[in-house]
């Protein structure tokens, strides 16, 4: 069972192709650039592989509007350099996971034309019209402050047409069973070249009805399990990784009662709590979240983590928690999108403060569910917000020294590397951090070797004890006999963790060990942001258990 879900203790790692690494020169990252990469991925310990969409696209939303599900998009590559990727990644130990955009499609689609041009053609109704404009066109909008209005008029077609998103992003109607069955097809294709799950883009308005009259959307559920199905055909072990901010209420409709829906959710629950814990020093709503996001069926995982390649979507937050991690982590205006989010990198949100990003990262690892990081954040690189909306946290890795921090060898134009101030490729990059012994890589390095041989966060069960200080997070998981205690502080300032235990807690990241004073209890002492991992037992009995467990 333990191989068949290989998603529950994976590490999966995100990545633009076009801002990873250029290997002819033109500016542009590309898969062949990719591959070379490869070994460093798998020495940073990165076992799933999470691609950002490269399919053809005008590019007008960061590859977010296809206008060709089946290609590679040429700025990137060949069909064949991406089967060479997936060929060459599985070989070092790495699964590959791609972006499921369906949605919408870009209005340079095909399907989209013809659907304008011929009213009686098929794809006329693959898309959402409507003959006059809808009384709620101004309602809905995901990038309100943006995005002025979610159906357009177009002249060819003589109707309105519905975009959840941009413009020029046409919702497909994937009520139609005959876009379905495309959807469908796309999915065995992408698997047919080495594809070992997708991350679902916005699964609510893919799973939801669509139309000029549908004011209160419901969701068709159902769907989800025939793309289980579908994966579960082709490719026994094939995941979907679900985009999809919910409340709690609804977290099992989308895994299934019985786990037959989706594999993996990403915990936005989680996620907006654990950063309103860092900016108010206060782990109570953070732990809430943990226990209302508690229960989900065996085989289903939650995605943990911090970053994305999208704004910090702040929404779930009531309004004063919101303005309080504003306050912390994006004050100025332009730091803000959307009336909801922060559109920084953690680091710079973090004020570039090595305590602070390592107890993030410690919380993220701890977390029960399946990391996932954002390429560059291994490093700490920052964000250009002189660039749109989110492109300011989408800027090309940086792994040197050399011109335009070793990404491309172009000597203008391209995508815009961040050169000046503390974030800048002279002062972080790859090559400099391998070689420092205590730089962030390396530290990441060693957390994430430790992570993998503490299955009990995946597999296990959890609880959050309680401490008398609100500054403390304090977990324990337990599965087959074995049990793991982290602790976290949340604040600017020493704690002393005071609590009742086992007769041993190892420490699996220093010789800090613990064992009960003299009224039974352990005290702990935790410098300001400062973080353990303990085992229960001794070492000698945890070698002991994890041999006979066969971990």
């Amino acid at each position: 069972m333990i191989n068949d879900l290989w998603y529950k203790n994976a590490i999966v790692y995100c990545l633009s192709v076009g801002s990873f690494q250029d290997s002819n020169g033109d500016g542009v990252g590309d898969f062949q650039g990719l591959g070379r990469r490869l070994a460093y991925l798998q020495g940073l310990g990165v076992t799933a592989l999470w691609l950002m969409p490269f399919q053809t696209s005008p590019g007008k939303d960061g590859g977010y509007d296809i206008s060709d599900y089946y290609n590679v998009d040429p700025r990137y590559g060949t069909l064949g350099d991406f089967v060479e990727f997936t060929h060459t990644a599985r070989q070092r130990g790495m699964r590959v996971m791609i972006d499921l955009v369906v949605n919408h499609t870009s209005d340079r689609h095909p399907w989209f034309r013809e659907a304008c041009r011929d009213p009686s053609s098929k794809y006329r109704d693959w898309y959402v019209w409507s003959k006059t404009r809808p009384d709620h066109a101004d309602e809905g909008m995901v990038f309100p402050g943006v995005q002025k209005s979610t159906w357009t008029y177009e002249k060819t077609a003589k109707a309105w047409y519905f975009h959840r998103f941009y413009h020029f992003q046409p919702d497909l109607n994937t009520s139609n069973p005959y876009v379905q069955a495309e959807i469908l097809k796309i999915m065995g294709f992408w698997t047919q070249l080495g594809v070992s799950g997708f991350r679902m883009d916005a699964v609510p308005f893919v799973i939801s009805t669509k139309g000029a009259d549908v004011r209160r959307p419901k969701e068709q559920f159902d769907m989800l399990r025939s793309f289980r199905e579908l994966l579960q055909w082709r490719q026994g072990d094939a995941v979907i990784l679900a985009e999809a901010n919910v409340l709690p209420r609804d977290d099992m409709e989308y895994f299934g009662s019985d786990g037959d829906r989706l594999q993996m959710m990403f915990n936005f629950q989680v996620n907006q709590h654990l950063f309103h814990a860092l900016a108010s020093a206060d782990v109570r709503s953070l732990a809430g979240a943990l226990r209302k996001t508690r229960a989900r069926p065996t085989t289903a995982q939650w995605a943990q983590f911090l970053r994305n390649h999208d704004e910090l979507d702040l929404g779930r937050l009531s309004p004063t928690q919101r303005e309080r991690v504003f306050a912390a982590f994006g004050p100025d205006k332009d730091m803000q999108l959307y009336d909801r989010g922060i559109r920084r990198r953690l680091a710079p949100m973090l004020r570039n403060d090595r305590r602070r990003i390592e107890l993030a990262y410690s919380l993220l690892f701890s977390l029960p569910g399946t990391p996932v990081l954002r390429y560059g954040d291994e490093i700490g690189m920052g964000d250009d917000l002189s660039l749109p909306e989110r492109e300011c946290a989408r800027t090309p890795m940086q792994w040197s020294t050399e011109p335009f921090g070793g990404f491309t060898r172009l000597r203008r134009g391209g995508r815009t590397v961040i050169s000046k101030g503390p974030f800048g490729y002279p002062h972080v990059n790859v090559a400099q951090q391998r070689r420092d012994p205590g730089s962030l890589l390396n530290w990441m390095e060693r957390l994430i070797r430790m992570r993998k041989e503490i299955p009990e966060v995946s597999w296990g069960d959890f609880e959050v004890l309680p401490l008398d200080d609100n500054a403390v997070l304090m977990m324990r998981y337990t599965w087959r006999g074995n049990a793991v205690l982290f602790l976290h502080n949340l604040s600017d300032a020493p704690v002393e963790a005071s609590f009742a235990g086992p007769d041993q807690l190892t420490n699996v990241l220093s010789d800090d060990h613990s064992t009960p004073g003299e009224h039974g209890r352990h005290q702990i002492m935790l410098e300001p942001y400062g973080y353990r991992w303990f085992r229960e037992g001794g070492l000698g009995y945890i070698l002991d258990r994890v041999e006979i467990d066969g971990i």
